[in-house]
């Protein structure tokens, strides 16, 4: 399989040998999701519960270690996808986010800086104040639109509502006021141009196992729901519409938030119209994970793709292949907890307690 590269722009041009065709040539761009785990800065904000991530703090979080983490996620996010792509993704989805201003200080990172990311964030009502966000090469991509749709779960699950346009502000107030209400990360759902053609993209960190996974199960059940709901209503505008949904789902490939909720299938065979694929259900099956606990592995970081973009046609962009980036640099090389992702301790600054994921969408060229 041989790399070229097409003008200044680094886009990867492959000969796919899997299409039985030398002559044909693809344009190639990585979409990937990152749970950042706790990119936190140093400053407390006294609207969340971010005191750990002081210097004061359980953390003793410097700003030698707040710039050692910066550091250290742009190595991860420049490598994703090569060799394959030699361009950094052309999408990023991140989780765990205390503001955009840790996002500013990310991508002016010598590594990621001459990509000229754009930011798409919103601060969401997660009592810890972490959020999710995209991130995006601008000369590839272009947002149309994007906005943060609230999941509202309560303790008893009794009540599950969605804010609607026509409510007034006093109903979303008694809404928000509710003592039962369990405060998550919004869904955060992006249009926009990727080249020539429109893709929408939903970036999750869905409820917490916080209780146990059992009892918390309903909350990332409702997640999914809202997670279908949101794609239902692409479909309804445009039955032909892409839609790319990513995240840190806190649930496996096979738990019911995923396989019933958003009805995700594991072979493209399975996938009916307007259904959705998930590549890492066979990952997850040959015992990958991208999460470790116990040293039982499990896929929690996933990206998952509607039945347009597994279509066997490959003029407009469609899905070739999915990945875990879990390089020899992202894993404990040493001590109880070899083999799992190096994360972060009082004595080092690691990356992520979860390796990234990706996926490739390929076009050929006309």
């Amino acid at each position: 399989m041989k790399l070229i590269r097409l003008y200044f722009y680094c886009i990867a041009i492959f000969s796919f040998s899997f299409l039985h065709s030398q002559s044909k040539k693809y344009t190639i761009h990585t979409v990937a999701f990152y749970n950042f785990e706790n990119l936190f800065d140093t400053i407390n904000d006294p609207t969340t519960h971010d005191d750990e991530w002081t210097p004061s703090g359980a953390q003793h979080w410097t700003k030698e270690k707040y710039e050692q983490k910066l550091k250290n996620l742009s190595r991860v996010l420049s490598e994703i996808g090569t060799p394959e792509n030699s361009n950094a993704p052309t999408l990023i989805g991140g989780s765990e986010i205390e503001n955009r201003g840790v996002l500013e200080d990310l991508i002016k990172q010598p590594k990621l800086q001459h990509f000229d990311y754009g930011i798409i964030h919103f601060d969401s009502p997660d009592k810890r104040g972490i959020d999710v966000a995209l991130l995006y090469q601008k000369k590839y991509f272009k947002p149309t639109s994007y906005s943060n749709i609230p999941l509202y779960i309560y303790k008893n699950n009794s009540i599950v509502k969605e804010e609607k346009k026509e409510e007034s502000d006093d109903e979303v107030q008694i809404k928000t006021e509710n003592k039962n209400r369990i405060f998550t990360r919004d869904q955060l759902l992006i249009t926009g141009f990727l080249e020539d053609e429109e893709i929408h993209i939903i970036v999750n960190h869905w409820p917490s196992r916080s209780g146990g996974e059992k009892k918390s199960s309903p909350f990332r059940e409702l997640a999914g729901n809202l997670n279908r709901r949101i794609i239902d209503s692409l479909q309804q505008i445009n039955p032909n519409a892409k839609v790319i949904t990513m995240g840190d789902l806190n649930d496996g490939p096979f738990n019911r938030s995923v396989k019933i909720a958003l009805g995700a299938k594991a072979k493209k065979s399975e996938v009916p119209e307007f259904g959705t694929f998930n590549p890492f259900e066979e990952m997850a099956n040959k015992g990958m994970g991208t999460i470790a606990f116990r040293d039982s592995w499990d896929i929690f970081d996933q990206i998952i793709i509607t039945e347009s973009l597994i279509k066997p046609d490959f003029a407009t962009f469609k899905f070739w292949k999915a990945g875990i980036f879990n390089r020899p640099f992202l894993v404990q090389n040493s001590g109880q907890y070899k083999g799992y992702p190096l994360r972060h301790s009082l004595t080092e600054v690691g990356f992520s307690d979860h390796f990234p994921v990706y996926i490739y969408l390929i076009q050929e060229m006309k």
